[in-house]
């Protein structure tokens, strides 16, 4: 294992084994990175990502072919561990279209049949197109399947939000931890979802816990918005830094103009845990319909991915509206660090200031 005192070194040899000029990967944000992010920053010395959650087949067979004929770098695909079938309450599911109905079109009762794509499906890809790294979140990749990665010589980074997370996803043949703290924007990664409310670590917490007690490569996630996050992170022991909401102004990143204008000198305390959007807890701008869903009287979220399919049509709306309060806008507590310009100058800047720093 690298010395823990010496970071410039831990960060040079975890960019050596894969491919990287530099310690800062792109985060695999589902429906927030299109191709041109990837390649503007794998070009500049970074790691590109596809969060591939939502993604059907053919849909990351296009990105990652894209990708790949406007860069050589590093990629990552990322998708979400499978929970059981959810538990459905008809009910409940009333009441909750009831109360969307203020917030855009009239929600049928066939809105919460929504299915994720087939997990196997996707999975069986990743092995065919044989990215750098494939990531998890919310568990971890059944045995069969981190064989067949490692077969094809595809690293595997499992996001971890607790200590008993990283030790379980080292048992299990990991090759690197993703630290997730609780400023990232975006789902939180923990395997217990009953529980990620309560296990909300910030990351400087998390990540000297997770380098005095796991043998691997730690990447840190969650917050890092400038070279000041990154040089921390390296210094608590991380061997890179994760970024995602940082990039989301920028001009490849490609983000709505109401989500990428509503992240302008954002403040850490306007972001909130919330289980609005999709039943599953994540880290986004407190809008005026976040807050109404958190009001007493509102009714609770379905669980995922029943909650997905009642908000999609107002999220839709939102969008078309260019109205931030009613989209899905997902947002990490360093927001306002965010700026509209190139992906390679924030990535550039960045890694300058870390440098400096340390």
């Amino acid at each position: 294992m690298p010395n823990p005192s010496a970071p410039p070194a831990r960060a040079d040899l975890f960019c050596a084994k894969y491919g990287l000029k530099l310690p800062i990967l792109l985060a695999p944000m589902a429906g927030a990175c299109p191709a041109s992010l990837s390649i503007a920053l794998a070009n500049a010395g970074s790691m590109g990502a596809l969060g591939a959650l939502m993604s059907e087949p053919d849909a990351i067979r296009g990105w990652v072919q894209e990708f790949r004929s406007n860069s050589s770098g590093p990629f990552q695909v990322n998708t979400w561990i499978p929970d059981p079938a959810p538990s459905r309450d008809a009910a409940a599911e009333a009441r909750i279209r009831a109360f969307l109905a203020a917030w855009g079109p009239t929600v049928p009762a066939t809105a919460g049949d929504t299915v994720p794509p087939d997990f196997r499906a996707q999975c069986a890809l990743f092995i065919e197109l044989r990215p750098t790294v494939v990531s998890s979140i919310m568990g971890l990749f059944p045995a069969e399947l981190i064989a067949g990665f490692k077969a094809k010589g595809i690293a595997w980074f499992a996001t971890a939000t607790t200590l008993a997370e990283a030790r379980a996803a080292q048992a299990a043949g990991a090759d690197a931890i993703i630290a997730q703290g609780y400023e990232a924007g975006g789902h939180r990664g923990s395997f217990d979802q009953a529980a990620a409310e309560r296990q909300s670590v910030g990351l400087f917490a998390l990540l000297p816990r997770l380098a005095d007690h796991v043998g691997l490569p730690i990447i840190a996630a969650g917050g890092i918005g400038d070279g000041r996050g990154v040089a921390a992170a390296l210094v608590l022991g991380a061997s890179a830094a994760m970024v995602g909401t940082a990039f989301l102004r920028c001009p490849e990143a490609k983000t709505h103009r109401a989500w990428a204008d509503a992240l302008d000198q954002l403040e850490p305390e306007d972001t909130t845990l919330t289980r609005a959007f999709t039943g599953r807890l994540g880290r986004a701008i407190a809008t005026n319909f976040v807050k109404a869903v958190a009001a007493p009287g509102a009714p609770s979220p379905a669980p995922y991915p029943v909650q997905r399919g009642l908000t999609a049509l107002m999220k839709t709306a939102g969008a078309e509206a260019n109205d931030y309060h009613r989209m899905q806008v997902w947002a990490g507590q360093s927001a306002a660090m965010a700026k509209t310009v190139s992906a390679a100058t924030v990535l550039k800047d960045m890694w300058e200031c870390a440098r400096k720093l340390l």
